[in-house]
């Protein structure tokens, strides 16, 4: 049997990664890519978990050989069909134990020869969970800008010019206003963001620097780690400036245009406003929140939003930054790019880099 840690997974040009973990398992994190191939489901899974509690772990195998016998053919085809001349598969489970190991076992039997996780996804977390704090490159160069400015657009534009970009908000799978998770699902947990920066860090490993928004360290159920905002805190800084239509319409066209006519839309934005009007005190601002509401006049919710909610916060947030600021104005997401495209070139900060991937 072929086993493999992760780190020499890395040096894989291209691995297929099976996790045959169940799929609340896979659910609560898993290895960027990752195919989730469940030998058993989650009810089998506790069903198990009981026997081997009471009636002890040669029980517990009993039952576990009834689950997985019928389904033997069908396992087996599923991940055949993930194999290709171009790629390895390997094998994991939660501690590279007897689950990956019974399906390499039976991979084998079939002629199909693969690796096997050592440590399984246990051993994957404890790794990159040890090498996070090494992968940062140097400088950090923090965009800054009030709610609406387009940060995140902003940030996906220099990405495809080749700066080398870390999206935080994607990696939580969380935006940083009251529209939180809408469109995104209940965000990441810990375990998702941390692999996601990984990911990402890998990607751009070799650069110098890397472009992040500013954040403040939790990012919805996802906290950033000490040596990531130490790096931020201390970066050079970008100060977006946008007109307040431009930054209406921007959040108009990205959080209620595609979903406001969804059964769920109206009640999550309630919840959404609601959380806001407990931190509101001037009452008139809390009747035209709630009459905008009422009337789901979504443009004008979000420019009282703005104007009176969340632009009055933010010059408190940037006071922790130490470094320098460059204030940069711009009509929209595409003008701005460009002209710190600009800035960075005075900087000396230069594109063109090569992406790397596991």
């Amino acid at each position: 049997m072929k086993e493999i840690t992760f780190a020499e997974v890395l040096n894989i040009k291209n691995p297929t990664i099976i996790d045959v973990r169940s799929p609340v398992e896979f659910k609560d994190g898993a290895i960027p890519g990752a195919i989730n191939v469940p030998l058993f489901t989650d009810e089998q899974r506790h069903e198990i978990g009981i026997i081997y509690k009471n009636e002890g772990p040669a029980a517990a195998k009993w039952k576990a050989m009834e689950f997985v016998s019928p389904k033997i053919p069908v396992l087996l085809q599923t991940i055949k069909n993930y194999l290709s001349e171009d790629t390895e598969l390997v094998i994991h489970c939660w501690r590279g134990g007897m689950r990956s190991n019974a399906v390499v076992t039976f991979l084998e039997f079939a002629g199909i020869y693969c690796w096997r996780l050592l440590g399984g996804y246990k051993a994957y977390r404890h790794y990159i969970l040890e090498q996070l704090p090494t992968m940062l490159p140097n400088q950090a160069v923090v965009l800054h800008g009030l709610t609406g400015v387009g940060k995140t657009e902003v940030l996906k534009i220099l990405k495809k010019k080749g700066y080398p970009i870390l999206d935080l908000e994607e990696m939580a799978g969380h935006r940083g206003s009251i529209f939180g998770t809408i469109g995104l699902g209940d965000g990441h947990n810990q375990k998702t963001f941390d692999s996601l920066l990984f990911k990402g860090l890998l990607e751009i490993k070799g650069a110098g620097y890397f472009l992040v928004e500013a954040e403040s360290k939790r990012i919805g159920k996802s906290v950033q780690s000490e040596e990531l905002m130490s790096k931020k805190l201390q970066g050079i800084n970008i100060n977006l400036h946008t007109p307040i239509a431009q930054r209406v319409k921007l959040l108009v066209s990205e959080y209620v245009l595609p979903y406001k006519d969804e059964p769920w839309y109206f009640e999550q934005i309630s919840d959404n406003i609601d959380k806001v009007l407990r931190r509101v005190k001037d009452v008139e601002i809390k009747k035209m929140l709630v009459q905008t509401l009422v009337d789901r006049n979504y443009p004008e919710m979000i420019r009282i939003l703005l104007e009176d909610y969340y632009d009055p916060r933010y010059n408190h947030a940037t006071l922790e930054y130490e470094g320098l600021f460059f204030e940069i104005f711009a009509g929209d997401p595409v003008d701005a790019a460009e002209k710190i495209s600009v800035k960075l070139n005075e900087l000396s900060f230069q594109p063109n880099m090569v992406l790397n991937n596991y």
